[in-house]
């Protein structure tokens, strides 16, 4: 997991997008809320009509996972120890969108500032404590800025999205109650799986109901009362943000990285992109097995660098996980990862001896 990355990158692919339930959309998605009392299948079709949004905002972030606790000093490395904080520590950013195509995330930290901006093709992301920036220009095909950078988005809108996308029939969807996030009035709506043999007990998710922007995501864990982990609104305000939110400058003396995929067609590396396993290729892309909220996705050997983690009794891996059946895995309230000894990595919202049976 990269450093810039949040919590929400880690966790929405495997509890979200492919957890929750098309049937209840699929005949509403050009259909805008109108009256008092709107249908589900109109507050989660009404996410779309937000794309185009402007506003800023505060997120926070907050989790309770329910990690091994670990001895003082654990961690080992800087890398380690961030991975460590992103999973147990609460976050805040500051978010300023003025469509699709101009977006900032500024996460602030004590005494360090990590940055990703979109301004129109160019995406710059930053780092103060490593004093690193990236620069990458997207090719004109490209839809959002995450995809062409490998930095996952923290909005409660594509978390949100993202639970729309991967709706299945194992998920029962709630009738829309009223609630207020960041000062705004919101519906909120609740998706809970029909079935056994996932660690998940809902997704709820509060849309704003003027503009249709998410405003929060809440997933609670089975058998946990304080949700397992949350990211939401504390402040927002409609309207275009400043334009120079959206112009980015590296700093004298940063080391300064840069991707032209401007002529890239869809599917084709850049020119001179030579790569290794564990980059991205083909055969390192994962194998989905399982569907709804038992989605159990695979990695192959290689496609995980595990030497960050550590792996010689004093590292986060081995702190963090325990010995099972063919190799090491850890079980959080919402979601198992499972390390094998032949160097396959398997996770999921499920638990940990449902990982074991698929890898084998």
């Amino acid at each position: 997991m990269k450093k810039s990355a949040w919590l929400p990158a880690v966790i929405a692919p495997v509890v979200v997008a492919g957890a929750v339930a098309a049937p209840v959309i699929a005949n509403a998605a050009s259909t805008p809320i109108a009256g008092a009392d709107p249908t589900a299948a109109q507050v989660i079709a009404s996410i779309d009509r937000s794309s185009g949004a402007r506003y800023s905002g505060k997120l926070e972030q907050t989790s309770d996972l329910g990690l091994p606790e670990l001895p003082a000093g654990a961690g080992g490395s800087s890398v380690q120890a961030d991975a460590l904080d992103l999973l147990t520590a609460p976050h805040t950013a500051r978010v300023y969108v003025d469509g699709p195509d101009r977006q900032r995330v500024q996460v602030t930290e004590q005494l360090a500032e990590r940055d990703v901006v979109r301004n129109g093709s160019d995406v710059w992301t930053w780092d103060s404590k490593t004093r690193e920036a990236t620069h990458v220009v997207l090719p004109d095909h490209a839809e959002d800025a995450g995809t062409a950078t490998g930095a996952d988005s923290v909005t409660p809108s594509e978390l949100a999205q993202r639970a729309v996308d991967a709706i299945t029939p194992t998920t029962t969807v709630s009738e829309p109650t009223t609630t207020r996030v960041a000062g705004h009035d919101a519906w909120a709506v609740t998706l809970t799986p029909k079935g056994s043999g996932t660690l998940v007990r809902s997704v709820e998710l509060a849309v704003d109901q003027q503009t249709g922007l998410p405003l929060q995501v809440t997933v609670r864990a089975d058998g946990q009362a304080s949700p397992a982990f949350r990211v939401g609104f504390t402040s927002l305000d409609y309207g275009a943000p400043a334009a120079r939110l959206f112009a980015f400058t590296p700093p004298s003396g940063a080391e300064v990285t840069t991707k032209d995929l401007s002529d890239r067609s869809p599917g084709a590396r850049a020119h001179g992109d030579h790569r290794q396993p564990g980059d991205g290729t083909a055969s390192d892309r994962p194998t989905v097995t399982g569907s709804g909220w038992s989605t159990i996705v695979e990695l192959p050997a290689g496609a995980v660098d595990r030497s960050a983690l550590g792996s010689d009794g004093s590292g986060l891996l081995d702190q963090l996980t325990r010995a099972v059946d063919g190799g090491r895995a850890v079980q959080t309230s919402l979601v198992s990862v499972y390390f094998t000894d032949d160097g396959r990595l398997l996770a999921g919202a499920v638990p940990v001896s449902a990982l074991v049976a698929a890898a084998e």
